[in-house]
């Protein structure tokens, strides 16, 4: 079929075609996650909409030179491109597979049991189906896009599916959405719409894998009754239960559950209705169903190597999985008490401190009067408050908790949130100055701010600072983004991986396509406005930054992507330094970005090629920095990820690299032969293995040999405390680690460096 793609047919290439949450899902399904069969209607079929009647140039008119900070102006622009997306009716050819594919999930992909629940025998009907949309601008790394656009929930019939559909396609001009994207530098988007068996929740969760306000390395899960848009809708105060990633039920918080969504049988309409006293202040999740939720927490981070986002619901004791993306924001635990007494207290939901003028806000109809750096005060914000949340310097609401629409938005803005108030709408008036601590939930009538910054002195000062230990490996961190440089610029000695990768898909260009459109400074500005604030923060601690090494699979998304070879396994095809070669340009900005970095005097940057399997990479490498002008200050040294990097290690040094560091990851991937991305092999996967070790000490030898330094910047000395020992007395330079390992793994190089020490004295 042209338009549409099964859950069972998705590929990780295909974010441009099937959007975030329908890549999402099929990576889900594919993996063996228990997801709720379905398929996508792909941007094809948008895109083939908006040509075929000409609404792509409208749109084009519309938003050209639109400002988004004019609430008014952005709702008309959004009425506008909305009306013209409705007022069409979807093309023949796309209908009739939209029909066919539902046809299949109503009957052929049903199972047995599901079809027992859904048809009735004298007639046979069509399946309820939740139908979503999937920009291909949502649920990135770096911002969720969380609500920016529609769902429809127990949709059925082929009449209601159709205008779910073109309804979907409209939600990608809502104001909330057309504003976001500006404020993103999202420049191009479409939209994918997923149709999925729906879940009839009597239970529904949503799940953080690791503690989205505190930041603290513990599953926090949300639960209700009924469905879940009642919890991300803030509607409830739910319950909060934490587990610890070992499985252990740490704490659990028994929410007063008021109302509950739920399907209404007689009309198949999604209805609010009060929750049954005896439920009201029930817990919802059993002891069981806990544990089994965290275990898929847990394997889904694994998978995607890095923390998620999970929504879920549970049906006749099953639980489904249907939605999972990246946590965008994690804040960091701060307890500041003052002796002022509090005239509100609420959830703490994005942490910060702010003063400001309270402007209560019930709907749309209020919105213009919120001025820059008011406090918004509402009873649950929703994704159309997102222009405004952005001009406030805080935000309360009534309801909701720390997976709220409100909480998720604010900590992605960095914006102070308490929620879950239950009466902040009712206790502060417009106009009213007041300060609000959303470290600890607390609201303050007045400007208390002095009393505050008071009391964190007179704290900070009773508080013993734990000693940082001395060690003589030194303790470095991986970076992506400019996070948190104050404090762990004081922390760490270095930056020992400084992803570029990041920076660039953040901006959302193909960086291929900005050399060929004779761009070339746009990308050398990406690249210099990304690392001069890391190099500054750290100066003169060195900071490594590896080249280039996005996978084509990941390139694809970006604008200009559409060129990207198709690679069976792009872990281990066209990237890293052979991309790099292959496409010197692209070597030359990067290598031309850190020349005049150090021509502003940070020549603690230094730079790392990733991938490498042959010296003469390396040659080559050196002969394009040599025609860059690449200063001598500059350090060339070289990623060890490849078995063929570390057996022939002796040939780098020759040849004259600074510097080595393992990736550990991918060694182990590679020596092994195991796919680090396969559910079904996972448990093979280990850095521990004697032949990693085996290299790991071969590399090190070597390069004391040659004076070169040594360093780790994978993910096992974070997860092995037995491995940083090994690190340790075989002699590493530095071990590089992520912000929030610094502190434990330092503790445990001090130990082991005290421990050999010991050794040493004791020997006669």
């Amino acid at each position: 079929m042209e338009f549409i793609k099964w859950f069972d047919e998705i590929k990780g290439d295909m974010l441009s075609l099937v959007g975030g949450k329908g890549l999402h899902l099929g990576e889900m399904y594919n993996i063996g996650m228990p997801v709720p069969n379905g398929f996508v209607i792909t941007t094809k079929a948008f895109n083939y909409f908006l040509e075929k009647f000409g609404i792509d140039k409208q749109i084009e008119e519309i938003l050209k030179d639109l400002n988004v900070d004019d609430t008014h102006a952005l709702l008309e622009a959004s009425k506008k491109i909305k009306e013209l997306i409705l007022s069409k009716e979807i093309p023949l050819e796309i209908m009739n597979e939209i029909i066919n594919a539902y046809k299949e999930l109503s009957f052929t992909r049903a199972t047995e049991n599901q079809k027992a629940l859904e048809l009735i025998a004298a007639g046979r009907e069509m399946a309820l189906v939740a139908v979503r949309s999937s920009a291909t601008a949502e649920d990135l790394p770096t911002a969720s896009f969380a609500g920016q656009q529609a769902t429809f929930l127990n949709v059925k019939g082929v009449r209601d599916l159709i205008d779910a559909v073109k309804k979907c396609w409209a939600s990608l001009f809502e104001p909330r959405a057309i504003f976001y994207r500006a404020k993103n530098k999202v420049e191009k988007a479409s939209i994918a719409v997923v149709v999925q068996k729906m879940v009839n929740s009597e239970k529904s969760f949503v799940m953080f894998t690791v503690n989205p306000v505190t930041g603290e390395d513990n599953i926090v899960i949300e639960a209700t009754w009924g469905l879940g848009e009642a919890l991300v809708g803030g509607k409830v105060e739910p319950d909060d239960y934490v587990v610890s990633k070992d499985g252990k039920i740490l704490q659990k918080k028994i929410g007063k559950k008021l109302i509950m969504i739920v399907r209404d049988y007689a009309t198949d309409k999604t209805i609010e209705i009060p929750v049954p006293k005896e439920k009201q202040e029930a817990q919802v999740l059993t002891e069981q169903e806990i544990s089994k939720i965290a275990e898929y927490g847990l394997k889904l981070e694994q998978y995607y190597g890095k923390p998620q986002d999970i929504e879920g619901a549970i049906e006749r004791g099953r639980i489904y999985i249907v939605q999972t993306r990246p946590i965008t924001a994690v804040g960091k635990k701060e307890e500041v008490k003052i002796e002022a007494n509090p005239i509100l207290k609420g959830l703490p939901a994005s942490p910060g401190l702010a003063v400001g003028k309270v402007k209560i806000v019930f709907g749309l109809q209020d919105i213009e009067k919120v001025e820059e750096g008011d406090i918004l005060v509402t009873t649950m914000t929703t994704p159309d408050l997102v222009p405004t949340m952005s001009k406030c310097s805080a935000i309360i609401t009534d309801e909701g908790g720390r997976t709220s629409h409100a909480a998720i938005v604010s900590r992605e803005m960095g914006i102070p949130c308490i929620v879950g108030t239950q009466n902040a709408t009712k206790v502060l008036r417009d106009g009213m100055l007041i300060t609000v601590d959303a470290y600890n939930g607390y609201v303050y009538e007045g400007d208390v701010r002095s009393l505050i910054e008071k009391e964190v002195k007179k704290q900070e000062a009773k508080v013993v600072q734990k000693e940082i230990p001395k060690t003589v490996t030194k303790i470095k961190v991986n970076l992506a983004f400019p996070i948190r440089l104050e404090e762990v610029s004081k922390k760490a000695d270095g930056v020992g991986l400084l992803r570029i990768e990041h920076m660039i898909i953040k901006f959302g260009w193909h960086p291929s396509k900005l050399i060929k459109e004779g761009k070339k400074e746009d990308y050398i500005k990406i690249l210099t406005e990304g690392i001069e604030p890391i190099a500054k923060a750290f100066y003169p601690k060195p900071v490594w930054v590896r080249t280039l090494d996005a996978r084509t699979d990941e390139f694809r998304k970006l604008i200009g992507g559409e060129e990207e070879p198709q690679e069976t396994n792009p872990m281990l095809g066209w990237h890293g330094i052979r991309r790099s070669l292959d496409e010197p340009e692209l070597l030359k900005a990067e290598f031309e970005a850190i020349k005049r970095l150090h021509e502003k005097g940070l020549t603690n940057i230094h730079i790392m090629l990733p991938f490498v399997i042959h010296v003469d990479e390396f040659k080559k490498a050196k002969e394009i920095a040599k025609e860059v002008g690449l200063p001598e200050s500059v350090d060339l040294g070289i990623m060890v990820e490849t078995p063929a990097a570390a057996l022939t290690i002796e040939e780098f040094c020759k040849e004259g690299i600074k510097f080595a560091s393992f990736g550990t990851n991918d060694l182990t991937q590679l020596t092994l032969g195991i796919d680090r991305n396969n559910e079904k092999i996972a448990k093979l996967f280990d850095e521990r293995h004697e032949a990693i070790k085996y290299l790991i000490k071969h590399v090190i030898g070597i390069c004391k040999k040659y004076g070169v330094e040594t360093s780790v910047c994978g993910e096992a000395p974070s997860n092995y405390p037995e491995f940083v020992e090994f690190l340790v007395r075989e002699g590493i330079s530095s071990i590089s680690v992520n912000i929030d390992a610094l502190d434990k793994v330092r503790e445990k190089v001090a130990e082991v460096e005290r421990k050999i020490l010991e050794e040493v004295l004791r020997k006669p």
